[in-house]
């Protein structure tokens, strides 16, 4: 059977959410391990590599202090406990996968997953800024190209440079 980690990192945001939800309201029960174990139950089947989704959800919750540390140069307008805890733990989940898994996951595999859960999950604008941040993260490591550019951007970007330039006489 197939693994669908598209699907795993969908049940790590849910199960982090859960945590960070009940931890906030004094739940003093509240255990990773039986959140994520409940939230894989309905898809255990579809899913394949459970270990996967244990592994990282236990990976970004014990890191979680440090990501967010790391996340905070990258968006200083936004203090991290300002942003809201859907963004954040995508945010977490996919600077985790960029920096402390980067031999299972490619860069733009781990960027791209964490845009794409923020477009399912976050409010309208949580992709770009989703991208933002964690294409400056890759940046910052070393990786040179902009790691979720839209072909669209590009072109109009391309565009408008060729259109100054012929208003300046240059072309």
């Amino acid at each position: 059977m197939a693994s669908n980690r598209h699907l795993g990192r969908i049940i790590v945001l849910q199960s982090l959410y859960e945590w960070e939800f009940r931890t906030k309201a004094g739940d003093k029960n509240v255990d990773m391990d039986s959140i994520v174990a409940k939230n894989i139950e309905p898809y255990a089947k579809a899913l394949g590599d459970v270990e996967f989704v244990h592994d990282l959800a236990r990976g970004v919750l014990s890191e979680s202090e440090a990501l967010d540390k790391e996340l905070q140069p990258m968006a200083p307008e936004w203090p991290i406990a300002s942003i809201s805890s859907v963004d954040r733990n995508v945010l977490r989940i996919g600077l985790f996968e960029l920096t402390r898994r980067a031999k299972q996951v490619p860069p733009k595999v781990a960027i791209n997953e964490a845009v794409e859960l923020a477009k399912a999950f976050g409010s309208d604008n949580s992709s770009k800024f989703i991208n933002g941040v964690l294409g400056t993260a890759y940046r910052n490591m070393g990786g040179e190209e902009k790691p979720n550019a839209e072909p669209k951007e590009a072109a109009e970007a391309s565009s408008e440079s060729a259109d100054s330039k012929k208003e300046s006489g240059e072309a």
